[in-house]
C-alpha cells in the first residue's frame, strides 16, 4: 500500500514569516518603549495611576505591584503555551511555520510580557530610592535589583525565540525539549521568578515601620509569597516536560535528578524564607495551576493531557525537618539534609506518583542510579533554595562560603547531568518483527518482537513501542512472553506521518529500532514501510526521534551549543549578584527583623547580627 510523505518544511521558517513575527516584536518593543518615555517624562501618569490603584490593593509600592501583576499573568500566559506547543508537536510533529502553531503566539505574548514587567519596574519609580540596594543607572534614575534581573531573564528567555528560528536553519529541527534555544525560553523564564521575589522585597522594605515588623497585610503577603514560590517550582518543572508526556528522549534517572532539584529549590527556599506552611503552599499553587493548564491543554483543548510531579511527600518532609533543624540558625545544613530527604523519603512518593500518572513509570532498573541521583538533585536544590532564601531574608553567609557552595553544587549539578546524559548503542543488537494487521486502512497491527541477543534487555526501564506525531501518541509498553521476546497488548498505527519505533532502554543502553516511518521530502528521507518477518538493527533514538536533525560540520554544534551554555551561566552569575547586592546591603541599611511565624524572636536576632556584618 502507498505511503504518506511528510511536506511540510523543515529548518526553519519562510522569509515572509520571520519579517511578520520581527515586525510584531518591534511594534510591542516600540510601544513598550514610548510608555515608558512618556512616564519618565512625566507626559502621562498612566502607570502611575495603574500602579497605586493596584499597590493600594496589595500593599506594595506602585512600581512593585504593577509589574508583578503583569510578570506574574504573562508567565502564567507563557507556561500554557509551552505545554500546549510541547502537546502538539509531540501529537502533530513540526509546524507549518511558527506562526502556522497557534501556541507561539501564547508562548511570544508571555515571554514578552515577562520582558515588559522588568522594563517597567526599572523604570517606574520617580524621585525615590526603589528599595535599600537601588542601581544608578543615570542622573535622577535608580532602578530596583529584582527589576533588573527580571528584566534580563525576560530578555533571555525573549531572545531565544528568534533564535530558535537561526538555530533550525544552521542545525534542522531538534525536536526535544532539550535544545539550546529551548532551554533559553524554559531557563529565563523559570528564573525571572528570582526577579519578581527581589522585587517584592525591595518594596516591602522600602514600607516597613520604626520597628521593622508589618503587621498589616501579613495574609495577603503570605499569599504573594506562596504564588511566586510556587511559581519557581512551576518553573523549574517544566525541564521534565518529556517525561511529563511519556516521550522522554533520555534516560530516565534525569527525572528523578530533576524532580528532586526542583523541590530542593523551591520548597527549601519557601519554608526558609515564608516560615511554618510556606512549603506546603508552594506546592499546593503548583497543583492548581499545573493540574489547571493539563486540563486545559489535553480535555479542553483535544490535545495530549501531560502529567506532573506531586511534591506533596517532599513539602511534608521539608515542614517536620524545621522544627527538629531550625532552619533560621543554620540555612545551609537545613538545605542539605532537607535534600537528602527529598531525595529519597520524597523520592519515594513520586516513585509511586508515577505508577499511577506515567506509561514509564518507575521501576527497578533505576532503583539504585535513580535514587542516588534524586538525592544530589536534592541535596544539590536545597543548598540552592537556601543561599536564594537566605539572600531575600538579608541573611547570606560570607562570600566566600556562599560563593564556595554555588561553585559547588553547579559542578554536582553538570556532573550528574552528563552521567545521566550517558548512554550507550549496541552494536550487534537487532530486532524481528512479527505483524498482524488488524486494520487495513488506516492501518493498524499488533506486533511480536524478537531481540537478537535475547539477553540485551536484562531488567530494562522499558521495552516499549512509541508511535508519534501522526495526530496523536501511543506509547505501547510490551508485554514478555519469552527470552527477549514481547508482543504488544494493542494495536499501533503504521500509517500517514505517524513514526512507529521500537525503544530499549536498560541501565546505561538507551536504543531504537524503525519499525514505520514516512516518506519526508523536506529532508529527502526516504519511507520506511512495516513487514511481517523484518529484521532491523537497533540505531541510536536521536535518529528517529530527531530525524529532521543535520549534521553539523566543523564543530559549529559544539560552538554554538557552548556560547548558550555560557550565556545561561551569564544569568545566573547576574542572578547570583543581585541576591548578593540585596542581601549586604540592605541587610546594612535596614535591618531585616521579620522572621517566620514559628521562629520570630530568632530571625530578629539573626537580622540584627546580619546587619552589624
Amino acid at each position: 500500500m502507498p505511503l504518506a510523505a511528510d511536506t511540510r518544511p523543515a529548518g526553519g521558517a519562510a522569509i515572509g514569516e520571520v519579517l511578520l513575527a520581527t515586525g510584531i516584536g518591534l511594534a510591542l518593543t516600540a510601544a513598550l518603549l514610548a510608555l515608558v518615555y512618556a512616564h519618565r517624562t512625566r507626559r502621562s501618569t498612566v502607570l502611575t495611576r495603574i500602579g497605586d490603584r493596584l499597590g493600594a490593593a496589595t500593599g506594595v509600592p506602585a512600581w512593585v505591584a504593577l509589574p508583578t501583576i503583569l510578570t506574574t499573568v504573562s508567565l502564567l500566559t507563557a507556561l500554557l503555551g509551552m505545554l500546549w506547543d510541547i502537546a502538539l508537536h509531540i501529537g502533530v510533529g513540526r509546524d507549518e511555520g511558527p506562526l502556522a502553531n497557534p501556541a507561539h503566539f501564547v508562548i511570544l505574548f508571555g515571554l514578552f510580557g515577562v520582558f515588559a514587567g522588568g522594563v517597567l519596574a526599572c523604570a517606574m519609580p520617580l524621585d525615590e530610592l526603589p528599595g535599600p540596594a537601588a542601581v544608578h543607572f543615570l542622573r535622577g534614575w535608580d532602578v530596583p535589583v529584582g527589576g533588573i534581573i527580571l528584566t534580563a531573564a525576560g530578555f533571555y528567555a525573549l531572545l531565544g525565540f528568534p533564535l530558535d528560528d537561526v538555530w533550525h536553519r544552521m542545525f534542522g529541527q531538534d525536536v526535544t525539549l532539550w535544545g539550546p534555544t529551548h532551554l533559553m525560553l524554559i531557563g529565563g523564564a523559570g528564573l525571572s521568578i528570582i526577579g519578581l521575589l527581589l522585587l517584592e522585597q525591595e518594596g516591602h522594605g522600602s514600607l516597613s515601620t520604626d520597628d521593622g515588623d508589618r503587621t498589616a497585610g501579613r495574609t495577603a503577603r503570605f499569599i504573594r509569597q506562596a504564588s511566586a514560590m510556587g511559581g519557581l517550582l512551576l518553573g523549574m518543572s517544566v525541564f521534565q516536560g518529556e517525561y511529563d508526556f511519556d516521550v522522554p528522549q533520555f534516560r530516565l534517572v534525569l527525572e528523578p535528578l530533576m524532580i528532586a532539584g526542583a523541590a530542593g529549590i523551591a520548597l527549601v527556599a519557601a519554608r526558609l524564607f515564608m516560615g511554618r506552611g510556606g512549603a506546603l503552599a508552594a506546592v499546593a499553587f503548583f497543583l492548581v495551576v499545573r493540574g489547571t493548564i493539563s486540563l486545559v491543554v489535553g480535555p479542553a483543548f483535544g490535545e495530549i493531557t501531560p502529567s506532573f510531579p506531586l511534591y506533596l511527600g517532599s513539602a511534608i518532609v521539608v515542614e517536620l525537618l524545621a522544627p527538629a533543624l531550625p532552619p533560621a540558625r543554620r540555612p545551609l545544613a537545613f538545605g542539605a539534609v532537607a535534600g537528602v530527604l527529598i531525595g529519597t523519603i520524597g523520592h519515594a512518593t513520586e516513585w509511586g506518583w508515577t505508577q499511577f500518572t506515567q506509561t514509564l513509570s518507575w521501576n527497578r532498573d533505576i532503583l539504585v542510579e535513580g535514587t542516588l541521583m534524586a538525592i544530589a538533585g536534592g541535596v544539590v536544590g536545597g543548598l540552592f533554595g537556601a543561599l536564594l532564601a537566605s539572600g531575600l531574608r538579608r541573611r547570606l553567609p560570607r562570600p566566600a562560603v556562599a560563593r564556595a557552595v554555588l561553585a559547588g553544587s553547579l559542578v554536582v549539578l553538570a556532573a550528574a547531568v552528563a552521567n545521566g546524559l550517558l548512554a550507550t548503542v549496541p552494536d550487534d543488537v537487532q530486532a524481528t518483527f512479527g505483524i498482524e494487521d488488524v486494520q487495513a486502512d488506516p492501518r493498524t497491527a499488533n506486533i511480536t518482537v524478537q531481540l537478537d541477543p535475547a539477553d540485551v534487555a536484562d531488567d530494562p526501564a522499558w521495552v516499549q513501542i512509541t508511535s508519534w506525531q501522526g495526530d496523536g501518541l501511543v506509547v505501547t509498553p510490551l508485554e514478555r512472553t519469552g527470552q527477549g521476546a514481547y508482543r504488544t497488548t494493542e494495536p499501533v498505527p503504521l500509517h500517514g506521518t505517524w513514526k512507529t519505533l521500537l525503544r530499549v532502554h536498560d541501565g546505561r543502553v538507551l536504543t531504537a529500532v524503525p519499525i514505520y516511518l514516512p516518506q519526508d521530502d523536506a529532508i529527502d528521507a526516504e519511507a520506511v514501510p512495516a513487514e511481517d518477518g523484518m529484521t532491523r538493527s537497533a540505531i541510536p533514538e536521536v535518529e528517529i526521534l530527531q530525524r529532521e536533525l543535520k549534521n553539523a560540520q566543523g564543530g559549529l554544534w559544539t560552538i554554538s551549543n557552548l556560547v548558550v551554555l555560557l550565556c545561561t551561566l551569564a544569568l545566573v552569575a547576574a542572578i547570583s549578584w543581585g541576591v548578593g547586592r540585596y542581601a549586604r546591603r540592605a541587610a546594612v541599611r535596614e535591618p531585616f527583623t521579620e522572621a517566620p511565624a514559628d521562629s520570630r524572636a530568632e530571625g530578629t536576632t539573626a537580622g540584627s547580627g546580619a546587619a552589624r556584618r
